[in-house]
């Protein structure tokens, strides 16, 4: 099974847990950061724009999906709608 994240984002990573805890951790509004999961977030955000490999973002998956069954069901509603006009 191949791996999903390279050695580069798990350096990158620990080194933003490592922030975290000594408390000098920001956010990009400048605003201390608390949470494990933002400081997680952060640190696979900073690898991915550095070229780690590191896979797609969770959310940007599901919006992608919902847009698209949105669009599906938004046609098949025009298509109802006209074929029973007529």
């Amino acid at each position: 099974m191949a791996k999903k994240y390279s050695k580069g984002a798990e350096k990158k990573v620990a080194k933003v847990m490592h922030e975290l805890k000594e408390g000098t951790l920001r956010s990009g509004s400048g605003q201390k950061v608390t949470s494990r999961k933002q400081a997680i977030a952060i640190g696979l955000s900073e690898a991915r724009e550095q070229g780690e490999k590191v896979p797609a973002k969770k959310s940007a998956k599901k919006s992608a999906a919902k847009k698209s069954s949105a669009k599906k069901s938004v046609k098949k509603r025009a298509v109802k709608k006209v074929s029973s006009q007529r």
